[in-house]
């Protein structure tokens, strides 16, 4: 079950609040954490707990949290060897506000994640044979992102793309892309169809199949997904769980769905456990620490 994932590393600087605040507010109290974040890095190590065995390809600092970081890769087995170490440039940092709902808001100084390069994934090509699967975000420059795609096409290696942050994508990158995971907000920038319903869940979904994606899996948060090809549209169901921090609820998701897919679980059932870990991780405060381990998983489905 060999999972490549390429993308961010950053350490998050969590304040919990009774609210998020607007702008020019102060809020006094709350809670503050620092936790390992970045969606490259949390999908990495939660394919990582699920079961999967992982190389994660990024770009960190030189810097306390930098060496932090690959000091985390290496308690959670992950393969580092194609991980950079850059002068001159600090680790990314996140600063993130959770409210008593467990919602959140979050700005991101990308740092050395910047720093990513389709050089850095041409030396992890090795990598890529006989891997199940890739897993991208968009925490990084995108023609990094296309060359990881790009190489997995190469490879017969099939790509998740979980398109976070949102932005355009060019049919050079979508065309290439086994599955895309994007959410409501997600949906609306790369289709221009807004999703309220499932009749325009699939308008927009065939919008991304008519580009060359595989397949859509539409997450709607606490309402559950949507999985749509061609000619199938169902109904993913969610978890009900008391949400204390919903940070990288997506990268749980889209990491732990790699490894169900190497599993050879079909993608149905593989949506659904990607859904239960996700839901798990929600429970928890932080990101990387929230990402629930196999066994936890396979508990919480039973």
């Amino acid at each position: 079950m060999k999972i490549v994932v390429a993308g961010s590393s950053n350490t998050d600087m969590i304040i919990k609040a009774d609210r998020i605040p607007r702008p020019g507010e102060t809020i006094l109290g709350g809670e503050f954490t620092i936790a390992a974040g970045g969606k490259g890095a949390n999908q990495a190590v939660a394919a990582a707990r699920a079961g999967g065995d992982v190389t994660f390809i990024a770009c960190l600092g030189n810097d306390i949290f930098g060496k932090q970081a690959l000091d985390n890769f290496r308690r959670e087995k992950i393969n580092v060897d194609y991980i950079k170490l850059v002068e001159d440039v600090s680790s990314g940092v996140a600063l993130i506000f959770v409210d008593e709902k467990g919602e959140n808001s979050i700005g991101v100084a990308s740092g050395a994640n910047s720093k990513l390069c389709p050089q850095d994934i041409d030396n992890a090509e090795s990598a890529f044979e006989n891997a199940a699967a890739l897993v991208v975000q968009l925490e990084t420059p995108l023609e990094t992102v296309k060359r990881a795609v790009m190489l997995a096409h190469k490879h017969n290696v099939p790509t998740i793309l979980n398109p976070a942050p949102a932005q355009p994508l060019g049919n050079d990158i979508l065309e290439h892309v086994t599955i895309i995971t994007p959410n409501e907000t997600e949906t609306e920038l790369l289709t221009g169809i807004q999703v309220n319903s499932e009749d325009s869940a699939r308008k927009a979904a065939h919008v991304l199949l008519s580009k060359g994606i595989g397949t859509v899996l539409m997450t709607m948060g606490k309402e559950g997904s949507y999985l749509i090809t061609e000619d199938t549209l169902r109904k993913v169901p969610s978890f009900k769980v008391k949400a204390v921090d919903t940070t990288a609820a997506g990268d749980v998701y889209n990491g732990t769905l790699a490894v169900a897919l190497a599993k050879g679980m079909d993608l149905y059932d593989a949506a659904v456990y990607a859904s239960a870990a996700a839901a798990l991780s929600v429970t928890k405060l932080g990101a990387q620490p929230s990402a629930p381990y196999e066994e936890e998983i396979k508990n919480f489905m039973d």
